[in-house]
């Protein structure tokens, strides 16, 4: 290899062949188009001795521009991402806010609702003439439709939301069932429907309160479609989870409709009226709480063999005591009851129905306002009390009477505050209460260590 100091030194453009100091512009003309020549020449050789197919030089170009595209189309898409994360926040908030909403009206709402049920109940068991007893009859079921209805938009809100969180625990299945029977046996008898339950005493492990609305919107479905004939609830013991059965003898569902009765807003027919009153929303609650549970559904169904619906809920794995069994004699016949509620035609309703079952019902809108002169052997609280919370009053009153047995009552959905009351010991009932309900809960709380209440 020659030396540095031995190369030659580049050329100048005056000492390029051809031209001379001083030469015309031709020659530099023809001398620019040479150079042309030879950088065409070199970049033909360069691409002909590329890969077959390929370009090298083009495909720099080509590159070029595909990298300007790429960069205008990645802001682009920048921007869309970024006005799309801007409009998910607005969903949410606006969501949110649909929520809260419903939430905050549904409990203004059910206040009434809740007061109008207590007294209906309490009417109900009075000794009333034929056409009275059936005007009682028609508002209760009247008042039952706008509870499921204001119930199924809570619900649906809930989940859509993503605010619903499932509180799990073991408990027997008798506790959910054996209500639900007794609520829906007389709904199919109105009817014209046999109504059958075949009890267990399997243990489950489960949300409560969110189980209950699925077998519930199951067997309000199962009735409501119904035409004649039979409806069942039931269990099937499996050898890892206990099935939930609700079938009945109606029309059945075709199997290419068996997926689309699930979806939001459709109804199958019915010859009743009072199919018309639902929204289309129960089988898609059922659904979507049965996924948040991680409860497995089932269906089987043919057209004019009836339907079956299932639910797989695995065991639980403590036992607790069976609770007594639903339109069994109770000791609430002179039971002392305080009822605290700051809306005085509840405080009216729960007295009138208290009493019609034999107990001394005293209430208070406030704790301060209650007349203790005497040991109560129950107290039934609302929650929501304006300055207070139901819980604090309690926690008040079992410090002056320990051990007083208490239920809850409230319209408020959260698993916080029923885990709350769960662990003091406290019964738990959502608004608007059934009255089978408070009194299963009442009969549990009278129990040796009975507690937590069941399906509200």
């Amino acid at each position: 290899m020659a030396d540095i100091s031995t190369r030659p030194s580049p050329a100048s453009p005056l000492d390029l062949p051809g031209i001379e100091a001083g030469g015309s512009r031709e020659a530099l003309a023809e001398e620019n188009a040479r150079l042309r020549r030879i950088c065409a020449a070199l970049i033909e050789r360069v691409e002909s001795s590329a890969q077959p197919g390929t370009a090298p030089y083009a495909a720099f170009e080509h590159t070029v521009v595909l990298a300007e595209q790429v960069r205008e189309r990645t802001e682009a898409l920048r921007q869309t991402l970024e006005a799309l994360r801007e409009a998910k926040a607005e969903a949410e908030a606006a969501n949110l806010s649909k929520t809260k909403f419903l939430a905050a009206v549904s409990h203004d709402l059910l206040q009434p609702l809740n007061a109008a049920r207590l007294f209906t109940s309490a009417l109900e068991a009075q000794a009333l003439a034929e056409e009275p007893r059936r005007l009682a009859w028609h508002i209760s079921r009247s008042l039952q439709d706008v509870e499921a209805l204001l119930g199924t938009l809570v619900d649906i809100s809930r989940l859509d939301a993503g605010v619903l969180t499932p509180d799990r625990g073991s408990f027997p299945v008798g506790e959910l069932l054996d209500v639900l029977a007794e609520e829906h046996r007389q709904l199919a008898a109105a009817e014209g429907l046999d109504f059958r339950y075949v009890p267990s005493r399997a243990v489950i492990d489960s949300d409560l309160t969110l189980l209950a609305r699925v077998v519930r919107n199951l067997l309000g479905n199962a009735i409501r479609y119904t035409t004649s004939g039979r409806v069942l609830l039931g269990c099937r013991r499996r050898a890892e989870a206990l099935e939930i059965w609700v079938a009945d003898s109606g029309s059945g569902i075709a199997e290419d409709q068996q997926r689309a009765i699930f979806q939001e807003f459709r109804r199958g027919p019915a010859d009743r009226g009072r199919a018309d009153r639902g929204l289309g929303l129960g089988l898609a609650i059922v659904e979507r709480i049965a996924g948040l549970l991680d409860h497995p559904l089932g269906l089987v169904s043919r057209p004019g063999h009836g339907s079956r619906f299932s639910i797989r809920v695995p065991y639980g794995r403590a036992y607790p005591p069976a609770p007594p069994e639903v339109g069994a004699e109770a000791p609430l016949t002179g039971l002392r009851a305080w009822v605290i509620d700051n809306d005085p035609g509840i405080c009216a309703g729960m007295a009138a129905l208290l009493e019609g079952w034999g107990c001394r019902a005293l209430t208070a809108t406030r704790v301060d306002d209650l007349e203790r002169g005497e040991r109560a052997d129950l107290l039934i609280v609302d929650y929501h009390l304006g300055a207070v919370d139901g819980l604090a009053v309690a926690d008040r009153l079992r410090r002056e009477c320990p051990g007083l047995p208490v239920i809850l009552i409230t319209a408020n959905h959260d698993a916080e505050l029923k885990a709350a009351a769960r662990g003091r010991g406290y019964g738990y009932l959502l608004k608007p209460v059934k009255p089978l309900r408070l009194k299963m809960a009442m009969l549990a709380l009278q129990r040796p260590g009975g507690g937590e209440s069941g399906p509200s």
